[in-house]
């Protein structure tokens, strides 16, 4: 067997000659006392005495991570079962002959008998020595704290040899802040390693309270989460932190003041990390720590140095507190109370080489697309003319537009360059400082002018800064509610956002997403700029347009979204408003917006929709998740057209006098925009037509009178629907003082004509019907019944239908063709379908759509369920059911469950379920 072994022993390199005689040290095999506040660690040694088992465990962590503590606490106890020897290792003890003096004497003491002589570490050695162990009855293990001490390699191929052909008799326990150069791939590879790193040598919550408790120091858990968060589970820095609190008054406050360069944790790091580190290491050290996350790029670039990824690879496998940052080695990070010392040391020693290290990381950042980090370094540097340069150049003044500052908020009002001026006035804009922000961007304008004889801004940062300029006088103009000044700026901003330069390859997807953000800025402020002034049919491509180029902007979006969904609705168009307004409204819950920052637009749009079927449930619902008291600064849109449908509801359900009070909430609101042209033409035609129906047409006729005087619209197409929506509505006065002639005359060219809105034109036929019963021309009012009822159907237009329904019935009277049309006036399928019943004189009765949650509820009351089961089968409670119940009963007009059920069947609501065979 000793003749096979010396055939595999590694070649023997002679070591240097010993001098002198010296004995070996006793103390390094003692295994180490426990600390007084020693923390038992269960989850550990349970894996110390798992790798036991095996050829090789490995303890590896920075210094002060607990490794010597753990493994002694595991070796006193006795847990292995196994003999076991230790040795502490130092510097020089890598030295061949008093390395494996060590070992023999430790082996001795662990009962290994006969040792060897070590006469020369050789081949001849080596192999005696496998050969004893291999021949032991029981296995020993070889506990090595310390082994990050030894150099060379020669040491570490002798043990692997041994250990090698010990016939699984010797174990080894390998301590160090580093992996020793044993082959540890090949032992991982057979699954004969265990290895214990800095993460599972990081203390636990319960292990870090334990240790608190020991010393007396009570934290809550809040104070605990901060400490940990702070040091990292880094068991010295723990046990540094409980002596420092052990005697304060107020742990739970202190907890949060003391850094890494606290003196007892900055002498430990001093003395143990960056004094063993040669001055290039400290330099690169000190300079980096103003990094938080870094790659070994952006080290190079802040350091002037070309070795930064073979420097930090190094540090890592040293456990010098560099680590990687993730999953991956692309970035690495220092400790945190490790980088907390590097800071306060550089700010001591070089605080002058500070700004330009930050200088030197901006411009990295910059370069790569990072603009938050690279603006935060500028700021960090304290030039704020190059962290407004950065944020300009990188498109990125939107962000600021829209209340995300991040480090700017700190920048001072005052700046010099022609960038800072802008990002100022961009600034006062989040403030809603309209006088400051003109102030900054008219500095901004006399600064980028050409000078003679001077400089001006580079080619390089001309366009942006133009842009930018552009950009913000955009919003400048639309917080002050000049429209017409928005749409000349923006005319010039997007011409210029077509013609920005190509950015740098590494940030063009960056670039490009800040420039359609840009883009999509400035287009909704055109959208809302043309509402405002009433081209309508303009603004709807603006913001549909917007709503395209808004989709990496999330609330642009919803604010496009919301404000087309109210234009579309009141231009009739109710599928794709309510489809408009859905996105928006889903699209706040994919985001996660808050109450306060839900879409009230959306849920506008919506009750407008749920109002023009006679949905009266469903708009009271959205009205009041619309309440625009939520909206600060005021919305003179949002304010009207809440008012404008609050209205419409109180007069669906009969309350006139309400209604038309309703209305006066839709005065300007001070401090806030006006509403839209549109939207205010659309209040007076609506108290007109309350006047009417409050038997006022005088009044109505006198109202209107105000809208002929109005200034029209600049948009043509626009100006002629006013007209006809003002005309419409002057015919229905005219109708109801008498003059049924003179509405016929008014009504019937905009009946059915071509560019006429939709809801104009259904009104038109619905007066054309109401003067034709006045004039007694049957026949003539039912044909323009029938038209209203086309009209109305392919959006289920039911509202208008319902407020003229009083003096309309009597036609529909025998006549089969007009109640099928009503049949087929439908917003959608099953819940949302129209109501139609006829009473027993063959009246027709139209009716509220029954909700999704009604028509469960009335599917039960058909199938003869009690109120507790129908509850039930619903989950929730039973007084909810009986809500639901009233509803059912007065949308049908009935007054007992049974009527409603039999009228919902007559409907085709419900159907009659078949008999069951007996």
């Amino acid at each position: 067997m000793t003749a096979d072994l010396a055939r595999t022993a590694p070649a023997y390199r002679p070591a240097p000659e010993v001098t002198g005689d010296d004995p070996l040290l006793q103390s390094k095999f003692a295994v180490p006392e426990p600390p007084r506040f020693l923390v038992a660690r269960p989850r550990l040694t349970q894996r110390l005495a798992r790798g036991v088992r095996e050829p090789v465990t490995l303890v590896v962590g920075p210094a002060g991570a607990g490794k010597t503590q753990l493994v002694a606490s595991w070796a006193a106890s006795g847990a292995s079962g196994f003999r076991t020897g230790w040795i502490t290792l130092e510097e020089d003890d890598g030295h061949a002959p008093v390395f494996w003096a060590y070992v023999l004497e430790a082996l001795r003491r662990a009962g290994v008998e006969p040792t060897p002589a070590l006469t020369a570490p050789d081949r001849s050695f080596l192999v005696r020595l496998a050969a004893t162990l291999a021949e032991q009855p029981s296995p020993v293990v070889l506990v090595l704290d310390g082994v990050s001490h030894l150099t060379g390699q020669q040491w570490a191929t002798d043990l692997e040899f041994v250990l090698r052909h010990a016939g699984r008799m010797l174990r080894l326990v390998l301590v160090g802040r580093w992996d020793p150069p044993l082959p540890l791939h090949r032992y991982r590879l057979a699954g004969r390693l265990e290895e214990i790193r800095s993460e599972d040598l990081a203390f636990t919550t319960t292990e870090a309270t334990e240790l608190l408790t020991l010393h007396h120091v009570p934290l809550s858990h809040h104070g605990m989460d901060q400490l940990l968060q702070h040091t990292e589970g880094w068991a010295a820095g723990l046990r540094l932190f409980a002596m420092a609190l052990e005697d304060a008054g107020n742990a739970e406050t202190l907890v949060a003041t003391i850094t890494g360069n606290e003196a007892t944790i900055a002498e430990y790091f001093v003395d143990e990390v960056l004094r063993i580190q040669p001055d290039h290491v400290r330099t690169f050290l000190l300079e980096t720590s103003i990094l938080d996350v870094f790659t070994p790029e952006l080290a190079e670039a802040v350091t002037g140095r070309t070795d930064a990824r073979w420097l930090l690879t190094a540090l890592c496998r040293q456990n010098a507190f560099v680590q990687p940052a993730g999953d991956g080695l692309t970035a690495y990070r220092c400790h945190r109370l490790f980088a907390e010392l590097l800071q306060a040391q550089l700010n001591r020693t070089a605080p002058d080489r500070i700004p330009g290290l930050h200088r030197r990381a901006c411009a990295w950042f910059a370069a790569n697309g990072q603009v938050s980090e690279a603006i935060g370094h500028a700021a960090e540097a304290g030039d704020w003319d190059l962290a407004a340069t950065t944020l300009i150049e990188a498109h990125a003044i939107g962000r600021v537009l829209r209340g995300d500052p991040g480090r700017l908020a700190d920048m001072p009002r005052d700046p010099s360059s022609a960038a800072g001026s802008v990002v100022a006035a961009a600034l006062a804009l989040t403030i809603r400082d309209t006088d400051e922000a003109a102030a900054r961007l008219h500095r901004a304008g006399e600064l980028m002018a050409p000078r003679p004889g001077g400089d001006g801004p580079a080619p390089a940062v001309a366009l942006p800064l133009a842009l930018a300029h552009q950009v913000t006088g955009v919003m400048l103009a639309r917080l002050r509610d000049q429209p017409e000044r928005v749409l000349q700026i923006a005319a010039t901003a997007l011409a210029g956002l077509e013609n920005q330069g190509e950015p740098r390859a590494a940030e063009v997807r960056a670039a490009e997403l800040r420039i359609l953000e840009l883009r999509a800025l400035v287009l909704v402020a055109k959208g809302d700029a043309q509402s405002r002034i009433g081209a309508v049919d303009a603004a709807a491509v603006t913001l549909t347009e917007a709503a395209g180029a808004a989709t990496e902007s999330p609330e642009l979006r919803i604010e496009a979204l919301s404000h087309l969904a109210l234009i579309e609705a009141h231009r009739g168009r109710l599928r794709h408003a309510e489809r408009l307004a859905d996105q928006a409204t889903e699209l706040a819950d994919r985001i996660g917006l808050d109450t306060a920052g839900r879409p009230v637009g959306a849920e506008l749009a919506l009750a407008w929709v749920a109002l023009e079927r006679f949905d009266v449930d469903t708009a009271g619902r959205h009205l009041r998740a619309a309440d625009p008291r939520r909206i600060r600064p005021a919305d003179g849109m949002i304010h009207a057209a809440f008012a404008l449908l609050r209205s419409r509801r109180l007069q669906a359900r009969g309350e006139l006098r309400s209604a038309f009070t309703a209305l006066g909430d839709a005065a300007p609101v001070p401090g806030g925009q006006a509403a839209p042209s549109w939207l205010s033409r659309e209040l007076t035609l609506t108290r007109a037509r309350l006047q009417i129906a409050m038997g006022r047409p005088d009044l109505a006729l006198e109202t209107i009178t105000t809208l002929a005087g109005a200034t029209p619209s600049p948009n043509g197409d626009a100006a002629r629907d006013e007209t006809a929506g003002v005309t419409v509505v002057r015919a229905a006065a005219l109708a109801a003082a008498g003059d049924a002639e003179g509405a016929r005359q008014l009504a019937e060219p905009l009946a059915g004509a071509a560019g006429v809105p939709a809801p104009v034109s259904l009104d038109a036929w619905l007066v054309l019907a109401t003067a034709a019963v006045r004039r007694g021309r049957a026949g003539e009012a039912r044909a323009a019944l029938r038209q209203a009822l086309r009209a109305a159907a392919p959006e289920s237009q039911r509202r208008a239908v319902q407020q003229a329904w009083g003096e309309l019935r009597r036609v529909l009277r025998d006549d089969d063709e007009l109640a099928r049309l009503y049949r087929q006036l439908r917003g959608a399928p099953h819940a949302e379908r129209p109501s139609i019943a006829a009473t027993a004189d063959g009246e027709i009765v139209v009716v509220e759509t029954l909700s999704k949650r009604e028509m469960q509820v009335l599917e039960g009351m058909a199938a003869m369920l009690p109120t507790e089961e129908i509850a039930a089968s619903l989950y929730v409670s039973v007084n909810t059911v009986k809500t639901h119940v009233r509803s059912i009963l007065r949308k049908l007009s009935a007054s007992r469950r049974n009527e409603a059920v039999r009228r919902a069947r007559s409907l085709g609501l419900v159907t009659e379920k078949p008999a069951q065979p007996t």
